[in-house]
Order: structure tokens, then sequence, then C-alpha cells
């Protein structure tokens, strides 16, 4: 099927400009095309910009194992309404997605289910090195240097020496020093108001293993990707180290700190938890200054039953896919930033850290996956609206202005008129990871 997208303004990689799109079948394959063209469809999308699909390197679908609070189904539904074309879900699943039958099984329930592309981190233990030099059809490793289910937890030295000197495939952390955290744990076991989290899982505990982990990746000249961060300390440490190191951030840690608690409680309690002003205005400006390439949710949603528990009994993780492009496009109309920039660090740089083929970009050639957007639509984020499977959002009454309107996944319109059409499948995600990280130029 041929289509034209005509009259938008279509962000490129180099310039922002009015003129039209042709999609045949999964491709783009013209861009500002002969005034006289036969196509099956054409979209009118005068006075929207035409984006590339967002790509979210950090996501919690829950499936399998905790689907009353997500599945793939209703999350992907989540990111196709939120203009997410394509997501990377994390190992921390029930079983622990830590071999490649794992991995292959994933793979399969997400071709059955997902409305928008889809792909999966095999989790590191410390025992299952062979299972990670061999991986296939994967963005890469992911090691949780903190608290996690399972046996994921990877905090011993001999351990993490041999991930990184042994295996190839890029590899991510989650960076809070587990020691630091026990410590704070029961210095404050007897405190039980949500706001002592962020002393638990402070400053410190971020650092340390921020520090540790990129000592590893140097030494070992091991490409590796610093995910949530969310202290202003972590940003000398990440800056500077060309294709080796790249970083991302999350929406709640730019836009929530700890004076946040006293109005949401735990529905902003997070793990690396939230921090203070500073920190925000820190990360905000590590973005502008390219410190930081990459803004990604950490979706990771639980029931609002589930959170309700007293802390420190409350779950830690929040709901962010279907939002995340609305937050930004918000900062935008704000003229804190502008959508190239946003463009760059929702599509264009996940593409290129995890060598994406063919994504990030709307350049003849890559896969169409489109957002059109609407940079002057108001709305509000309602809890009763959410596709999220547990209907909430801690930003529920927040007004914004700038929201995705349609959504295409390799040339299908998964999201229009606030309907998705559950009948549209994604595709599994290829990875080359030969062509060199972020820095790299095709």
């Amino acid at each position: 099927m041929k289509t034209l997208i005509k009259n938008a303004t279509v962000v490129t990689p180099t310039e922002t400009l009015q003129t039209s799109v042709v999609v045949d079948g999964t491709k783009i394959v013209d861009i500002n095309p002969a005034m006289q063209l036969s196509v099956d469809e054409t979209i009118d999308a005068t006075g929207l910009h035409l984006i590339p699909g967002v790509i979210d390197d950090q996501v919690h679908f829950r499936e399998p194992g905790f689907e009353h609070k997500e599945d793939l189904r209703t999350a992907s539904f989540a990111c196709a309404k939120g203009g997410v074309t394509s997501f990377l879900e994390m190992p921390n699943t029930n079983p622990n997605t830590t071999n490649q039958q794992r991995l292959n099984e994933k793979l399969q329930l997400a071709s059955d289910k997902c409305v928008v592309n889809y792909g999966f981190y095999i989790g590191a233990t410390t025992d299952n090195l062979d299972e990670l030099v061999a991986a296939q059809r994967t963005p890469g490793i992911k090691i949780f240097i903190g608290s996690s289910t399972g046996n994921l937890l990877v905090d011993e030295q001999a351990a993490l020496e041999r991930i990184f000197a042994e295996t190839t495939l890029p590899i991510t952390a989650h960076c809070e020093d587990e020691t630091t955290v026990r410590a704070n744990t029961a210095k404050y076991a007897d405190i039980h108001d949500v706001a002592i989290h962020s002393q638990i899982r402070d400053h410190a505990a971020a650092e340390i293993a921020t520090r540790r982990s990129l000592d590893l990746a140097k030494r070992h000249r091991h490409r590796f990707h610093v995910l949530h961060v969310s202290t202003a300390n972590e940003l000398p440490l990440i800056a500077n180290h060309g294709n080796l190191i790249t970083a991302e951030v999350c929406p709640h840690h730019l836009f929530f700190n700890i004076d946040d608690y006293a109005r949401l409680g735990s529905l902003v309690q997070m793990n690396p938890s939230i921090k203070n002003k500073v920190d925000n205005q820190a990360l905000w400006q590590a973005l502008l200054d390219g410190t930081i390439q990459v803004i990604a949710t950490d979706h990771a949603p639980h029931t609002l039953e589930e959170k309700d528990q007293p802390y420190p009994k409350s779950p830690s993780g929040l709901p962010a896919v279907e939002n995340s492009l609305a937050l930004m496009l918000n900062q935008v109309a704000l003229g804190n930033c502008s959508l190239q920039q946003v463009v760059q660090w929702m599509c264009d740089a996940p593409a290129r850290v995890w060598d994406m083929l063919d994504k990030g970009r709307i350049q003849v050639g890559y896969d169409a996956d489109l957002v059109l957007v609407d940079l002057e639509r108001k709305h509000v984020i309602r809890n009763e609206q959410q596709l999220t499977k547990c209907r909430w959002s801690p930003w529920d009454g927040a007004e914004l202005t700038g929201c995705a309107v349609r959504t295409l996944v390799m040339g299908q319109t998964v999201y229009r008129d606030g309907q998705v059409d559950g009948d549209v499948r994604g595709h599994e995600i290829q990875f080359d990871h030969q062509r060199g990280g972020f820095w790299a130029t095709t």
C-alpha cells in the first residue's frame, strides 16, 4: 500500500520543512515527491508536524508473570496513543529473561500481542555468562547493580569483570550501590514516610554505582549506556567519553523532586529515587548540552492498590509511555527546547545507541514509523483515559500543550482520533551491532 502524507511540517535529521512524505509498504520511499503521484491513501497533515516514531529504550511491561499490572497488549496500546512506535523491554519479568529460550518466548508473545515494534534485553546473572556471549535478537545486556527480582542482582566484582571482559553486546545497567542502599535501609528502618525513600536511595548510592560501572566500561573498552541518571553528581562522570559511554534521563527525574512526595506520595516512589530541584535543573541542562543523549520512561506500572500500601511495602515505579512525548511537546510550547531536540532525544539517539536498523529518522529507506503531532492542541491527562492497564498517571490533572494525533507503525495507522487499531501488529526490531553506536554517522 502506498500512502502520501502531504502538507506536513516534517522534522528530518537536518532540517524542518513543509513538504510531503511517501510511504510504500513499510518504508519511507520519497520526501518532497513530484506533484503528480498515484497512491492508495492520502493523509492531509495541514497544520501538523510529522516526526519519527518515539523509541522508548527502557520499559517494564510485566509479561510474563505480572500481567495484573500490565501486559504486552495493553502496554503497546498505551505506546501507540503516546506516539511510541518501538520499545525495548527489561528482563525482570517472571521468569527472568536470562537465556535465549526465554528471550525467544518473549519475542513470540510480542508478535502475537503488540501493535508497535518490540525488542527485549537479556538479563545478566552471576552465572549465565555463556548465554550472554551467545545471545541473539537483542539490543544488549541489562545488569542490575542494585536490588531486583529473581536472581538478577549482580553485585560481585568478579562476575561484573567477566561480563564486561568477555561479552560483546552493548551493556546497560541499573546503577544504585547495593551496600549503600542496605545501610541506609537499616538506618531508617523505623521511618515509614515514603519521602525517606530518597534518603535510602540517595545521591551516593547512584554516584557510587555509576562510577563503578564506568570504571568497568573504560577498562574493558566496552560500550555502556547509563540508565535513568537521577543526580547532578553523575553528570561529570558520564561526560566526554565519545562512543564508549551514553546516558539517558526519565521524565520523572526531570519534572518531579522530593517536594512532590507531599502531594503524590508513593505515586512518585521510584528506583532510582527522585532527588531535588538542583538535580532537576542539572539534568535538563545535561540534555541541552549533550551530556545526556536519550529520554526514556522506565515505564513500570503497579496497581493503585499496591501503591497505596504503607511504605516500604509500596512498590517503586510509575507508568509513563502514554504521556512522555506530550510532556516533552509541552516543553516545546513553553520555549524550553525545540521540536528538533525532542526528536533527537526520543527518536534518533536511542536508535543509534542500540544499533537499530532503519529507525529513528524520517529519511528515504527508513522504516515508516511516523507520528503526526499537533503542537497547539491543549489537553489534560486524566487517569480514567489512560490505556495502560493500571489506569493511572502521576501527571493526572496536568494540562499540556501538544500531543500525538496519529501514529503509524511500519506504514500502518495504529492510532487515530483517540482510537487504537488492535488488528495492527508491530515488528521485531532488527539490530546491527557492527554499526558503531551513538556517534556513528549512518
